[in-house]
């Protein structure tokens, strides 16, 4: 029988708890505080779980005035933002919604998208996060398939849910709404007596993050519920992140790294600082004026950051900046390049999805080194390259990307799954380990094109095409060829004012990767397709524009 290899051994479990031990009290997570708050804070914990409303119950009884949140609305504390939590809960139970009932979030970036999220945790009810970025028809198709027993959304969006059947209620969370209904309570207030809460449900609820939809129609993934303080110490082993950070979470939190980037805030009793929209700029600015020392966010944001005049950079102080943190598609080494040097070594790269979570973290260091590694695994986290047999290869050789860890996904809600190999999930892409045990992703398993019998993946073809001075993105990927079968088209944005001569690219291509990988289509355009968190949707990319 072949090993198990997302299973450690008993030195190496004990190995494990230690090295949490000592991640958590670097950061601070674990320290030292008065005996009655830290019982009370335990107390929490053991009520409600180590979800969102575990989390923030717990915060409110160790550092209730510590502030939990800043958005555009202001300041929040632990203690405001877990009344809050109970009384939006009483509001939801009243409308009722049950313990195992699904309710729909369809918020951007803010404290009531929070409130929410410990809402449901309290009622034992699953959280589904909906993408601001699909159409109507997408959310309608996810509000049935979910059975939705409750909708929370801003105002802006009512557009994307009017064309959910059922008649549920529809909760506010920001703006005003067209048709006069209820809100997300937003008003600091004790519970009267007459408003008991809800007893603690027998089973927590889940947060279900759709994926991204960028090959097809986006599926529901069901989360695990964290065990505690242990699981944010997988994350924290490889970047440094402490309690005493603030964290701007750019991401939106509906994606898998904007919701990680509250989790963590929210297990190390940190302050998280909340836009509702992004805009390069506006990051900047709230860096320097709430000295923001982390920022979570995706490769496109990067860009957008680095797009802007050099003197719009220079007039904001961001040195308070530690880490800035980044996952959601692949970076291309120019960008990581281009930003630490404006930023410093600053950045960590997270690679994983939303089934496995996280897989490897890239430090800034082995970045300088290899700007095209993945990194390593972090704490607890196991990784293997496997053949078509399910056999590990050596370092060098390239396979099947598998991880093991303890927050895999438990499956997807239309009954789905990914497939697993010993112990350990595989993430869909291809890649190797080198010699130093640094991972090394080559592209989606469906990325990879067969032309003229050889077997060819289109990321070696972006990172080499992006890094020529007059381009500034590129996405490449594969399209039918009746002599090879397949060859690579690429679509390409060149700088504003730059010339960008295809031939070149062809004669680069051909001369660093071999003639397979030379993509006769090469389609200029203003900018690519993308989703609302950035990825591109290669499916929108344009079928009749004219290559060069």
């Amino acid at each position: 029988m072949a090993p198990d290899l997302g299973r450690p051994s008993t030195p190496a479990r004990l190995r494990r708890t230690l090295g949490t031990v000592r991640v958590l009290v670097r950061a601070g997570v674990l320290s030292a505080g008065r005996p009655d708050r830290i019982l009370r804070q335990l107390r929490a914990l053991r009520t409600w779980g180590a979800t969102v409303a575990g989390g923030y119950a717990a915060a409110n009884e160790r550092v209730p005035d510590q502030v939990s949140v800043i958005d555009d609305h202001g300041p929040t504390t632990f203690r405001e933002m877990n009344l809050r939590a109970r009384m939006l809960a009483v509001e939801l139970d009243r409308a009722g919604v049950r313990p195992g009932a699904s309710v729909g979030v369809l918020c951007r970036n803010h404290g009531a998208f929070v409130q929410t999220m410990a809402a449901c945790g309290r009622l034992g009810a699953d959280c589904v996060l909906l993408n601001t970025g699909m159409a109507p028809a997408q959310v309608a198709a996810a509000a049935a398939e979910h059975d939705l027993a409750a909708l929370v959304a801003d105002a802006e969006f009512e557009d994307l849910y009017e064309d959910v059947a059922a008649p549920i209620p529809r909760f506010t969370a920001w703006g005003e709404a067209s048709v006069p209904g209820p809100r997300v309570p937003w008003r600091a207030r004790e519970i009267a007596d007459t408003e008991p809460e809800p007893a603690p449900p027998e089973r927590p609820g889940r947060l279900i993050v759709l994926t991204s939809g960028t090959t097809g129609t986006p599926k529901g993934a069901r989360r695990p519920t964290p065990r505690g303080p242990q699981d944010a110490a997988s994350v924290l082993s490889r970047i440094p992140l402490r309690s005493s950070d603030r964290i701007l979470v750019a991401a939106p939190v509906f994606h898998t790294w904007g919701l990680a980037g509250v989790q963590l805030g929210m297990s190390m009793r940190a302050t998280l600082v909340m836009r509702r929209q992004f805009d390069p700029e506006d990051v900047l600015r709230a860096v320097a004026e709430h000295r923001c020392t982390a920022v979570f966010a995706v490769p496109v944001m990067l860009r957008r950051i680095m797009d802007l005049p050099p003197r719009v950079r220079a007039a904001y102080d961001t040195s308070s900046l530690r880490v800035v943190a980044c996952s959601g598609s692949a970076m291309s080494p120019k960008l990581i390049t281009e930003f630490m040097d404006e930023f410093g070594d600053v950045l960590y790269n997270l690679y994983g999805s939303t089934e496995v979570s996280w897989a490897t973290i890239a430090t800034p260091e082995e970045m300088r080194r290899s700007p095209t590694t993945a990194g390593r695994p972090p704490l607890g986290t196991h990784l293997a390259v496997l053949d078509s047999d399910g056999v590990e290869v050596p370092p060098g050789t390239e396979g099947s990307i598998h991880v093991g860890n303890e927050m895999l996904f438990e499956g997807y809600t239309n009954g789905g799954t990914r497939d697993v190999a010993h112990g350990l999930m595989a993430t869909g892409d291809r890649g190797h380990v080198d010699g130093e045990g640094l991972l090394h992703v080559a592209g989606r398993d469906d990325d990879m094109i067969i032309s003229g019998g050889e077997n060819v993946f289109p990321r070696p073809v972006e990172e080499l095409i992006v890094a020529l001075p007059s381009v500034r993105e590129v996405v490449v990927t594969g399209v039918p060829d009746e002599e090879f079968g397949h060859r690579f088209a690429a679509f390409v944005v060149p700088y504003e004012g730059m010339e960008v001569d295809p031939n070149e690219i062809r004669l680069i291509v051909r001369q660093e990767l071999g003639r397979f990988s030379v993509p006769r289509d090469v389609v200029l355009l203003d900018e690519l397709p993308r989703n609302a968190t950035g990825k591109v949707v290669k499916r929108r990319l344009p079928t009749d524009a004219s290559p060069r």
